[in-house]
């Protein structure tokens, strides 16, 4: 009897019940076991492996629906340290007791670091998920126009060098996208077009933080919410051409609004709102806030004076509000595009376990021709020299640097994960369920509740 097991690391996303569904109906077909770790690594690091039998008679478990969004399974970003020996020795005992062939990995490029003590004495694959669709590569080659930053002894992006492509190809593009990054758009328009009232309303200037740490995927889509300006990480702000771009839309609409992705730097490259580093159970910087320093910055140039000859006693600080997305951008139900592609890849992760490969990751990708299809990758191609992998960044022909805007060859992009990325099915959750009687006079019912009452460990 085959069995494998799988798990979700990192951030949550809408689309992982999805992808953890296409798994196991495809291990269903195929008669395959399925076993689900709970909270991701930290799972196989608990002495008692709290895991789930998630197709019993290989019939999915109905606590299982793509529709759902999060993970019934848990996650965490606890990651396995392969220097640790010992641990490693009990991991694997772990996993040989419990029976398992190989593992799904469902997440990012942390878990694809996560997974590699594991690929040296176990098959493992990954599926792919970030809201933030930094998991790929604008071109196969682009990982070797790195140079290395010897402060931080790292590779990095040779943003300005003659080795950085001006243009790319759509079908050039590894791993196209990934599932969780339409609806994490989906929400971010929802949240523009309805701040937008309020600043066009009060004629203030309103600044939208969304999330994208290193790539600005989010806030390139966010252009279907029409801001008047869209700031991304891979382009330093130039303050003097945005405070010149802002006056001259306020002085002919009375109101503004800007998106910012959380990562945005200046112009030696400081993360704005990250002045005080702190850091997440990953790694990764925690900012205090990109909106906030950028309304700082902007109240200074234009002072109280300017919206004071404009509005009678109005301040800058009172002219100019944020407002952060934030993590309803991970939440919530998947739309149709993240649903169907996530439950293909799930599938696609199970065919190449079951074909023998190991440390790869399945992929979804386009051409003009096919339109999106499935494929793979070993993991090893997303690394340079160093080893590292890097976020896929936004290539700079996506980006009109002088309208803050998507560049045409952008919009393209953008056009072809995103027209037709809503179901009428959406449409009809939305109508049948938001304001169903029966939440009135019922609690919220956890999937966890469920989950718990189906957990098995190993002691």
């Amino acid at each position: 009897m085959t069995r494998f097991a799988i798990l979700t690391a990192g951030g949550d996303t809408p689309a992982l019940n999805a992808t953890i569904y296409g798994a196991v109906e495809r291990a269903n077909a195929l008669k395959i076991e399925m076993v689900g770790l709970i909270r991701g690594f930290a799972g196989i690091l608990d002495p008692r492996v709290p895991h789930v039998r998630l197709n019993p008679l290989f019939s999915t478990i109905p606590e299982l629906t793509p529709n759902m969004g999060g993970t019934l399974l848990g996650a965490s970003r606890t990651y396995i340290d392969r220097g640790q020996a010992d641990i490693m020795s009990e991991i694997k005992q772990r996993l040989q007791t419990l029976k398992v062939d190989g593992m799904i990995c469902i997440g990012g490029d942390g878990t694809i670091n996560g997974m590699q003590p594991l690929c040296e004495f176990f098959p493992c694959v990954l599926a792919p998920k970030t809201i933030d669709n930094d998991l790929g590569l604008n071109y196969l080659d682009e990982v070797n126009e790195l140079m290395m930053d010897e402060s931080e002894n790292r590779g990095h992006r040779r943003h300005g060098t003659s080795l950085v492509r001006p243009t790319i190809g759509l079908d050039e593009i590894v791993n196209y996208v990934t599932p969780g990054f339409a609806t994490a758009v989906f929400v971010v328009v929802q949240g523009i077009e309805r701040i937008r009232t309020t600043a066009e309303s009060h004629r203030r200037i309103a600044i939208i933080e969304v999330m994208g740490r290193d790539s600005g995927f989010i806030p390139l889509g966010s252009a279907y919410g029409q801001p008047d300006i869209i700031l991304i990480p891979e382009a330093p702000l130039d303050m003097d051409r945005l405070e010149h771009r802002i006056a001259e839309l306020y002085e002919l609409q009375k109101h503004v609004v800007i998106v910012v992705g959380e990562g945005v730097v200046d112009q030696n490259g400081r993360q704005l709102g990250a002045a005080t580093k702190s850091y997440d159970p990953a790694g990764n910087i925690i900012f205090n806030g990109a909106a906030e320093e950028l309304k700082q910055l902007l109240c200074k140039r234009f002072g109280d004076d300017y919206f004071g000859t404009r509005r009678k006693h109005e301040s800058a600080d009172s002219a100019i509000f944020t407002r952060k997305v934030g993590h309803t951008q991970r939440g919530g139900f998947p739309i149709k595009f993240d649903r169907f592609h996530a439950v293909q890849l799930g599938g696609k992760a199970v065919d190449l376990l079951v074909e023998g490969q190991n440390n790869t990751i399945a992929t979804l990708q386009w051409s003009q021709d096919k339109g999106f299809f499935l494929d793979s990758l070993g993991a090893n191609k997303l690394r340079d020299q160093w080893g590292k992998i890097h976020p896929r960044h936004v290539h700079p022909s996506f980006y009109d640097h002088q309208r803050f805007q998507p560049s045409l060859l952008g919009k393209n992009y953008l056009r072809s994960v995103l027209t037709g990325a809503i179901g009428t099915e959406d449409v009809e959750q939305i109508r049948a369920d938001m304001f169903s009687p029966g939440k009135l006079s019922t609690r919220y019912q956890s999937v966890n509740i469920d989950i718990q009452r189906r957990i098995e460990t190993l002691i």
